[in-house]
């Protein structure tokens, strides 16, 4: 007789758990519909998250420090006040409630550390007796005077600059007292006092700081500029040519590297470049802009830029003046107003309204069009040129025969390692991201513009390209010519990403924030290679982010508004250290007046 065979008991549980799964999974797709599922999750194999980048850190403090200014502003005319008293150590000048209110009408935020410049450029002059300021301001050809609340200028040809430094200064002139402002109109940077000098003067301007009890406090401008039947005596400023290295230099601390530097005469040789990362960088990019701008830190910028090499114009003088223009050197003594250029509506300067493409319709390279300005470029000089040597960077051809040679005349490539570049051929990935051309050599003498036979074997001449044409590219590089950039403000204020490099100061200095608003750049050029890797290897994110960023903080403290209530303020300040009484003069709040007014009662 047939019996049933036996089963194993683990087999049977094996048996029973599966029947258990099959239900659950039964029962599971039948209710799917109830399930949910937190978009966060993702079904997916996880990915490897992209390596930490040093730009990513200077991104990250730079949000920060943003943050940290915007605490600072103030909302109240008290505040503002209180703002100004702890940071400059004495009462705001007269007229001070009249340029808040005017501040506030104009939407213009009001943060104390924007206006550092004012007192940078002006603190000096507290050392100097105002009679004589008044008189030197009297003396010097070119200036714009206010009287009566009205603008004139005194000139010896029309010069577009001052017409229009006059119309910005002409929409304020009716809240200002009388004054006289002789104006800079060359290009280059023209007053290096000697540091020792400046020294003095600012410790002698520390001393006359406190708050002056309100009952001393006089609080209205008296004599602020010299009166038509005052008779000046000429003041010789004794401008000085010659070589520029040696007149700037005067103006760096003494234990500056520059002080001891031996400036270069022969240009025909290899320019001193450094081809590792430069010093104080965060891993090879700029974590200092002041400190990166500065020529008496970096003394090979004597022979790395034209303003150093050999400038188109050169007057300088050693005593202190008011002098006002539009950029300056470090170790300049200009006073700094809003560039002329910066005021214009005119499209050379500005690229028109049109701002460009959205930013994934622009297309994904840097694009640069320029002068070879600088200075004079000559046939032994030109490779130690700033824009000869951005130009030469983004050109795929000599970058090839520096893969090859291991040096061009005017650069050299990164150290092996030290950026994080892209695989391959970097002339290749460069020829395809980047394309930059000048558009007229300026060869000195200038025998066959726009052609050059020194260059013509280096460079292509392209023709020009509107601002507003270049705004439909991601990435717009910015170097000095002969001074300063004029396109700049008009860079920062479009779609596109400000890649920035510079050795001059300007009046928004303080406003402007390196990795939030604009991508700094060492002056060498060294770091090009890899912030282009940095954002076109998967951060056009990031990218995007800072160019409209940058646009929108351009939009709000960059404004023809915002030049208005600087100059305003920078006049206001200067017109106080044109009076004789500038130690008593100051602002005293209303509530301040009642109070004495009651006790004097």
């Amino acid at each position: 007789m047939l019996t049933a065979p036996r089963i194993n008991g683990r087999f049977t549980q094996l048996l029973l758990l599966a029947a258990v799964l099959l239900i659950l999974s039964i029962l599971f797709y039948a209710n799917a519909d109830a399930i949910h599922i937190p978009e966060s999750v993702s079904l997916k194999a996880p990915v490897k998250s992209r390596p930490h980048h040093p730009i990513d850190d200077l991104i990250e403090e730079a949000d920060r420090q943003q943050e940290d200014l915007l605490q600072k502003e103030s909302h109240t005319l008290a505040d503002a006040v209180r703002a100004y008293e702890d940071r400059r150590g004495r009462r705001p000048p007269p007229g001070f409630d009249v340029w808040y209110h005017f501040a506030q009408d104009n939407n213009a935020l009001v943060i104390e550390d924007f206006f550092d410049r004012v007192y940078h450029d002006l603190n000096p002059f507290w050392a100097i007796p105002a009679h004589t300021i008044r008189q030197q301001a009297g003396d010097i050809f070119h200036r714009i005077s206010v009287r009566n609340g009205n603008t004139s200028q005194l000139s010896d040809q029309q010069r577009p600059w001052l017409d229009l430094w006059e119309n910005m200064i002409g929409s304020i002139s009716q809240h200002l007292p009388d004054l006289d402002m002789p104006i800079n109109v060359m290009d280059e940077s023209r007053v290096v006092v000697p540091w020792e000098t400046i020294d003095e003067y600012m410790t002698a301007e520390e001393k006359t700081r406190h708050i002056v009890p309100a009952s001393e406090v006089v609080r209205k401008f008296g004599k602020t500029s010299v009166s038509k039947d005052e008779k000046v005596p000429a003041f010789d400023p004794q401008w000085e040519g010659g070589p520029y290295w040696d007149r700037a230099v005067i103006g760096c601390h003494p234990n500056s590297p520059a002080r001891s530097y031996k400036a270069e005469v022969d240009y025909s040789v290899f320019p001193p470049l450094n081809n590792s990362y430069p010093e104080k960088s965060h891993e090879g990019y700029v974590a200092n802009w002041t400190y990166v701008k500065q020529p008496c830190e970096h003394p090979q910028l004597q022979g790395l830029h034209g303003t150093f090499v050999e400038p188109i114009s050169i007057s300088n003088s050693k005593k202190l003046m008011p002098l006002f223009g539009g950029s300056k050197l470090p170790m300049n003594n200009e006073i700094l107003l809003p560039p002329a250029m910066y005021w214009t509506t005119d499209p050379f300067y500005s690229g028109g309204d049109d701002h460009g493409h959205e930013w994934h319709k622009k297309t994904n390279k840097i694009i640069w069009r320029g002068a070879a300005s600088g200075g004079r470029n000559k046939d032994t000089t030109w490779a130690r040129f700033q824009r000869h040597r951005f130009v030469s960077m983004m050109n795929s051809t000599s970058i090839a025969r520096a893969e090859e040679n291991g040096k061009q005349p005017n650069f050299e490539l990164p150290e092996p390692g030290q950026y994080d570049l892209p695989s391959g051929s970097l002339a290749k990935w460069v020829g395809e991201s980047a394309d930059a051309a000048f558009v007229h050599l300026l060869c000195f003498p200038d025998t066959r513009p726009p052609f050059c036979d020194y260059d013509d074997a280096f460079y292509e001449v392209k023709p020009s390209m509107p601002m507003g044409e270049q705004y439909n590219y991601k990435y717009l590089p910015d170097i000095d010519g002969n001074s300063f950039s004029g396109r700049y403000r008009g860079f920062l204020g479009s779609t596109s990403l400000p890649i920035k490099a510079t050795i001059y100061d300007e009046w928004h200095d303080s406003r402007m924030m390196p990795w939030k608003h604009f991508v700094p750049m060492d002056n060498t050029f060294v770091d090009i290679y890899g912030i282009m890797h940095y954002f076109f290897n998967g951060r056009d994110a990031a990218a995007k982010r800072i160019a409209l960023e940058g646009k929108k903080w351009t939009e709000t403290v960059l404004r023809r508004e915002d030049m208005q209530v600087y100059v305003f303020r920078l006049l206001l300040e200067y017109a106080r250290v044109c009076d004789d009484e500038r130690e008593k003069l100051g602002w005293v709040s209303e509530m301040e007046g009642i109070l004495l007014a009651d006790s004097h009662g």
